[in-house]
């Protein structure tokens, strides 16, 4: 989301007659994109600001400001305290950052963290910088009305509200038309998503015919409400990725009722086995907060059983950081030491790696179609790419470019990656997909 937000904020500054540059110490304005769910995304960003405050130094006109979730939350301190900052900006608020700059330029520390029922930014045509050129996000709806007791989002974005359905399409048509090849949808709960009756599995079908040469994901789905009519959809639109984002919390029914997650284990589980049977091949992701307020040993066994039970593909994994604000924060007592927090997290990456590894070892042999994204990281002669089902493949360049959809066989595998050969260039229409081993 945070991707999404800062490309609304250049489209926002450009109009204003704004220009971008390539590295901070050439800069006249530096705002700085935050996230609040976890207390070390939070600590990087301390870090940064007063590396440019040491720029700041040298450049006395320097306007740095704070946006997104993290400046609603602590803007006093921002202000205040640590004095790092000239301005802070909430995540409703990026319309005004051109008059909150000609506040500063008169002297004074500007701030706006009002929270909106009706802001989605839908008539904003993001700005995309620095990316490949070949993925894109498009936020569809904007904060949450969950209220899981651990997450400060509900605080930092506020209520949920859906953006039109034609102008989603809309910029999915345009980024068709400037070549992007795979777009994921964004939402804290897209599930949740209703636009004048128009629900989540139909915009996802909709989507689909936007340009059945481009692929469509979409992140996160809460369990709670996922639809049957979205599965179905995926299983039969090619271009609907066989991936499914499906954060559990916990595996324990005790921890995700303090978690205030409304679904017990066994419904968890329940869906999973859904997905795999309506999606043959689906990959799962999920995330984990260890550690979370009262959890005894055997409540994070739970976890460990579920994690073994499920092999997810990949996870994300956390251990829990008391947010302010939160219900937990309020009610419980966060009181896991950090030793044993780690120690957990520890066991739970163990686990994931396990499952991870004997789910890419199955795809040994098995030929699948990847999307190439970019250069490997670690060497010029390969290209790295992704799955339908969302695996990193990394195969050799040949005469394969980025955006390019190739067809690879795959020949090795570890928990995170798996390593193939490109065939030859294909197409999301004309692929026929190994549903057996070869």
């Amino acid at each position: 989301m945070n991707f999404a937000d800062s490309e609304i904020v250049n489209s926002i500054l450009m109009e204003n007659g704004n220009k971008p540059v390539d590295n901070p110490e050439s800069a006249d304005i530096i705002l700085v994109n935050t996230c609040s769910i976890r207390e070390n995304a939070e600590a990087k960003i301390w870090n940064r600001l007063k590396f440019f405050r040491s720029i700041k130094k040298q450049n006395r006109d320097l306007t740095v400001g704070v946006l997104g979730c993290m400046a609603e939350r602590v803007r006093e301190r921002f202000l205040e305290r640590e004095k790092l900052v000239d301005l802070v900006v909430g995540p409703d608020a990026y319309r005004e950052i051109p008059s909150l700059l000609a506040e500063v330029s008169s002297g004074q520390k500007a701030v706006n963290v009002i929270l909106s029922l009706e802001e989605t930014y839908a008539d904003i045509t993001p700005v995309r910088r620095g990316g490949n050129g070949v993925t894109a996000f498009v936020s569809i709806m904007r904060g949450c009305d969950n209220m899981c007791s651990f997450c400060v989002v509900p605080f930092t974005r506020g209520r949920e509200r859906s953006r039109a359905t034609t102008s989603i399409l809309d910029e999915l048509t345009m980024l068709s038309d400037q070549g992007y090849k795979e777009v994921t949808l964004l939402g804290q709960n897209v599930n949740s998503f209703n636009d004048d009756g128009v629900r989540f599995a139909e915009l996802m079908y909709k989507a689909s015919l936007v340009n059945p040469e481009m692929r469509i994901r979409f992140s996160t789905s809460h369990p709670k409400d996922f639809p049957d009519e979205l599965l179905h959809a995926i299983n039969e639109q090619k271009n609907l990725c066989n991936y499914i984002h499906i954060p559990a919390q916990s595996g324990n029914n005790e921890v995700l009722r303090r978690m205030r997650r409304p679904y017990s284990r066994e419904q968890y589980l329940s869906l999973l086995e859904n997905m795999r049977e309506i999606i043959p091949g689906v990959t799962l992701s999920t995330d984990i907060i260890t550690g979370f307020c009262g959890e005894t040993e055997e409540e994070h066994h739970d976890t460990l059983s579920l994690m073994d039970t499920v092999r997810f593909e990949m996870a994300y994994l956390f251990a829990y950081s008391e947010r302010e604000r939160t219900l937990a924060h309020r009610k419980f007592e966060d009181d896991v030491p950090q030793d044993v927090k780690q120690r957990r997290l520890q066991e739970i990456i163990d686990i994931q790696r396990a499952g991870a590894l004997v789910r890419n070892q199955s795809d040994i042999g098995r030929r699948h179609l990847v999307l190439v994204e970019n250069e490997s990281k670690r060497s010029a002669d390969k290209l790295s790419g992704r799955t339908d089902t969302n695996k990193v493949v990394i195969l050799d360049r040949k005469d394969f470019k980025p955006g390019d959809y190739v067809e690879v066989v795959i020949n090795d595998a570890t928990s995170a990656t798996l390593f193939g050969e490109g065939l030859r260039v294909s197409s999301i229409q004309e692929f026929e997909p190994d549903l057996v081993q070869v």
